[in-house]
């Protein structure tokens, strides 16, 4: 097993980069990448950086010239033959030959397009431009990047012993996290950490650390990378990005209604069983649950990733109830700021309603909190967004209010198309 605080002591990125290959990111977003491939292919977007946690101020402290060399090493990455032959060749979600040839033919022969980078004050504008499938591969490694540089910033001025015992209380929390975990009947729990990971050695010990201590409660990564070395399950299906900009594509207002379910019949059409997971909540979960065709409450099930998860979950049971379907055969998978209390407890309110799993993330692959002076490793709220398509701006409204972004007039627009009325805030912490 690899000793994380002596690779830390001795880092030099040339040798340890943060990004090792173009499949160091999330599943879903191979499978969202295909579609857009497959269906928007003229598409052009804009991706932004954005730092909902303002409060940390990375350009003060990640170095830009390392920032850069980092983000110049991904462009230089290819696929490798043993990656090709892992997609083309595995089965995921019980399927063989889940990426088609003419996607892997253009996928092995990618580099990921040109960036630009921009200090802002005490921040990093950092955006990515060209057509859609190319640049939404950038949104994970760019991601990864900045939350490891920043790791790397605070860590740098640690001492060899230092370093020891900070990854050992890490780890031990780690540890007693899962043997809680491990005491609960029924668990069904995968990685979902990537985008906001402490480093990538770090996710791979955690991912390590779940396989060994949960056993087959522990149904695989996001990562696919990892999830290719540890010959675990790669685990993902679709996010907010395609309602988002299939939205911004929309030419009226009844196109914009129907664009969030335009996504899922292009989604129908390739995929079907565990990958039909519907994510309700880009425009609002109840009035997309109400306005949805007859057709979807057929899916398996419906991930629920803002707002107070409980809420979620009952909505959800409560529509599959009005369209005659049984919810204790469709799945809730929860994915929105978990740790072990709150997965404890949502196991326990639906499990025996519902099928249910979670999709564990920064608090997994992340927390350090309290284990350096002024809490300088706390995981904080970074994402990186697709902001306009085709010249037209983007827009999120969420569950959550605070994670609404767009325009204020196009916010204002959506939420009337989409009838969305009071919202309540909660605390975005990753």
């Amino acid at each position: 097993m690899v000793d994380i605080a002596t690779r830390v002591y001795n880092h030099k990125w040339k040798i340890d980069p943060i990004v090792r290959s173009l499949i160091d990111t999330d599943f879903y977003k191979l499978l969202m990448c295909q579609s857009v491939f497959r269906n928007k292919p003229q598409t052009d977007v804009v991706f932004s950086l954005i730092n909902r946690s303002n409060h940390i101020p990375l350009a003060n402290l990640i170095d830009e010239g390392e920032l850069r060399e980092q983000l110049d090493h991904i462009r230089s990455l290819g696929l490798s033959r043993g990656e090709s032959t892992w997609l083309r060749g595995n089965t995921f979600y019980g399927k063989r030959q889940m990426f088609r040839s003419d996607f892997m033919e253009w996928f092995e022969n990618l580099r990921l397009p040109p960036y630009h980078l921009e200090r802002k004050g005490d921040q990093y504008e950092l955006t990515f431009e060209g057509k859609w499938h190319e640049v939404m591969l950038w949104e994970i490694p760019a991601l990864a990047v900045l939350m490891e540089l920043r790791s790397r910033a605070v860590l740098n001025q640690m001492r060899r012993f230092e370093l020891q015992v900070l990854y050992a209380r890490a780890m031990t929390r780690v540890w007693e996290k899962i043997e809680k975990l491990r005491k609960i009947d029924g668990l069904g729990i995968a990685d979902f950490g990537t985008r906001r990971r402490h480093s990538f050695l770090w996710q791979d010990w955690c991912v390590q650390a779940m396989i060994e201590g949960l056993g087959p409660a522990f149904s695989g990564t996001s990562n696919c990378l990892i999830a290719m070395r540890r010959e675990v399950e790669a685990i993902g299906t679709n996010a907010h990005e395609l309602p988002m900009v299939y939205s911004a594509l929309a030419d009226s207002d009844e196109e914009l209604a129907q664009a969030p379910y335009d996504v899922l019949s292009d989604w129908h059409e390739e995929h079907d069983g565990n990958l039909r997971i519907i994510l309700p909540d880009t425009y609002g979960t109840q009035g997309f649950l109400d306005r949805a065709p007859d057709w979807l409450a057929g899916w398996t099930g419906i991930r629920v990733d803002s707002g107070d998860p409980a809420t979620g979950a009952e909505i959800a049971i409560n529509w599959w109830k009005s369209r005659g379907e049984d919810p204790t055969q469709k799945r809730i998978i929860f994915s929105d700021g978990l740790d072990v209390g709150k997965i404890q407890e949502l196991h326990s309110q639906f499990a025996h309603r519902t099928k249910v799993s979670f999709g564990w993330g920064t608090l997994l692959t992340n927390d350090f909190r309290g284990l350096v002076p002024n809490d300088a490793l706390a995981p904080f709220s970074l994402v990186c967004k697709a902001v306009s398509a085709n010249g037209r701006p983007t827009v999120k409204l969420s569950d959550n209010p605070e994670k609404a972004m767009g325009p204020k007039d196009e916010i204002a627009r959506y939420k009337r198309i989409f009838g969305v009325g009071a919202q309540e805030s909660v605390e975005v912490i990753v």
